[in-house]
């Protein structure tokens, strides 16, 4: 079950990671897509399935910080699914309308100081969200009006429609917008530019040193997996990870593949949960 809608990095690596586990167990493996609540409904599913290794949740670092933003996700992160695999990970992109003027994020800023603007994102929660309120409201110093979207796909064919000024969304599902011309990319947040988008420069080349914000990729089942199932499905998704088509798979649309084992990844999944459970309190952004 995919937490988000098709076109976004969730859903891209899920498929991936389907047909992984498609070729290597020999059995049919459907995906799902659920989004809505930044994610949450998809995982309050999944946290209440079996734990037989049949249903699987694909999300994304919003289950992080989905633990922090909401008083009442539904799910507790740390008890209600086993983490499997880290897949992927991604930096975000500011795109906006293909006739905005700035050529760059800081001209943006230029341009819109103390004028209002909107923003899509893939949802409220999503690191996306959060890091365009950061980079808007709190780099920017705008008055960023947030618009949330089931999904990047959605977000960003609003911005291609000029619904919003701008959007912040992971950059898988908006490399073939931007270089198709649908949409015009002011910045990413990696530290060094992304090779899918050479040209786009980083926010940290827009003046801010040392800015980097990404969005991850992960594979859950429901709590208490019995070990050995974790196992198997941890070594084929690795197994899948180290091969050159797989890497290029996710290379080409902007996700750089991860893996390790469980515990590597349920050490990490603690951190982000602390990290942007921070980072919420910075921002300010309201709890649901």
């Amino acid at each position: 079950m995919v937490a988000f809608a098709p076109g976004g990095p969730a859903d891209i690596a899920g498929r991936v990671v389907a047909q992984a586990l498609q070729e290597s167990l020999g059995q049919q493996v459907l995906v799902e897509n659920k989004g809505g609540a930044g994610g949450n409904i998809a995982a309050k599913q999944v946290a209440r399935d079996a734990a037989d290794g049949y249903t699987l949740l694909v999300t994304t670092s919003s289950i992080a910080v989905n633990q922090s933003l909401y008083k009442d996700p539904g799910f507790n992160v740390s008890k209600d699914f086993t983490p499997v695999i880290l897949v992927a990970d991604s930096p975000n992109i500011l795109v906006a309308h293909i006739s905005e003027p700035a050529a760059n994020l800081k001209d943006f800023f230029r341009l819109y100081k103390g004028k209002n603007v909107s923003y899509g994102s893939a949802g409220i929660g999503s690191t996306p969200h959060l890091t365009g309120d950061h980079i808007l409201r709190k780099l920017g110093g705008l008055d960023a009006v947030h618009i949330p979207y089931q999904g990047a796909a959605p977000a960003l064919l609003a911005t291609a429609a000029n619904h919003v000024q701008i959007a912040s969304v992971a950059l898988p599902p908006a490399i073939p917008l931007v270089r198709g011309g649908k949409v015009k990319a002011l910045a990413v947040t990696s530290l060094k530019r992304n090779p899918s988008l050479p040209d786009v420069p980083t926010v940290a080349e827009s003046g801010f040193p040392g800015f980097e914000d990404y969005t991850w990729v992960g594979l859950f089942a429901p709590a208490n997996l019995p070990p050995d199932l974790v196992a198997r499905l941890n070594t084929v998704v690795n197994e899948a990870l180290k091969t050159p088509k797989m890497r290029t798979q996710l290379a080409t649309v902007g996700l750089d593949a991860k893996g390790g084992s469980p515990a590597e990844f349920k050490d990490y999944l603690n951190r982000e949960v602390v990290k942007w459970g921070q980072v919420i309190k910075e921002t300010g952004v309201e709890q649901q």
